[in-house]
């Protein structure tokens, strides 16, 4: 049961908040008029693609598994805008470098936290459930249930916000009603009034998914 929630997690924070903040290629660029639904099935369909039979030699290269989630991934999330809300209101008071730094160093800590969670991943684990959203809205949600080893479902939506340009991107995930982006947020601003902004991300630079590990152990001390 625990391995499969992790899955569910792992297969979740890889999707939303776990890909470096990097320049896309335009060969990787989602499609134009995709809506949030084709995005996701997209995801899911690539996903099963790069993974299923190959989980021997992903396992054994994470670097690898990381290179699977930058190309499905990334090109599907709003990574700057997810960084804000991690940040919340200590994004205003933070300088560009500081939020270009924070957002690099997270997201990729968050990367090789959940990474390993991945290689359990075989195809038709992720449902994705009819839209009944209007796509006319600036923001939207996917449901989506992924398949536990014991044939139970657990709920993941997708939050949804239509770019500049008009293509759908997530930012944000929900686990069974849990928003992950709310949850750090929480773990962030207690370290970051804990130890300050900079310590924070220099302590993501160095310590990477270590650094994550101590956020959740202390959030979880203080409840």
């Amino acid at each position: 049961m625990l391995r499969s929630l992790a899955l569910a997690t792992a297969i979740a924070f890889s999707g939303v908040i776990a890909a470096p903040v990097f320049a896309q290629d335009a060969a990787q660029a989602p499609a134009a008029g995709q809506s949030p639904v084709q995005v996701a099935q997209s995801i899911v369909d690539q996903l099963g693609n790069a993974i299923d039979g190959h989980q021997a030699e992903l396992k054994k290269d994470q670097e690898k598994l990381i290179s699977v989630i930058d190309d499905v991934f990334l090109p599907h999330f709003d990574i700057d805008y997810a960084s804000i809300l991690v940040l919340g209101q200590h994004a205003r008071e933070a300088s560009p470098q500081q939020r270009e730094r924070f957002a690099k160093a997270f997201y990729n800590s968050i990367t090789h936290r959940y990474a390993e969670g991945l290689v359990n991943y075989t195809r038709g684990r992720v449902k994705v459930l009819p839209f009944s959203g209007d796509l006319n809205d600036k923001r939207t949600v996917v449901r989506t249930q992924v398949v536990l080893d014991d044939g139970k479902t657990v709920a993941v939506d997708y939050a949804f916000r239509k770019s500049r340009t008009g293509d759908w991107k997530a930012y944000d995930v929900i686990i069974e009603g849990i928003s992950y982006v709310t949850n750090y947020r929480n773990q962030v601003d207690a370290e970051i009034r804990k130890v300050g902004l900079d310590k924070l991300i220099t302590n993501l630079e160095t310590q990477g998914s270590k650094a994550l590990e101590t956020l959740e152990k202390d959030s979880k001390a203080t409840q």
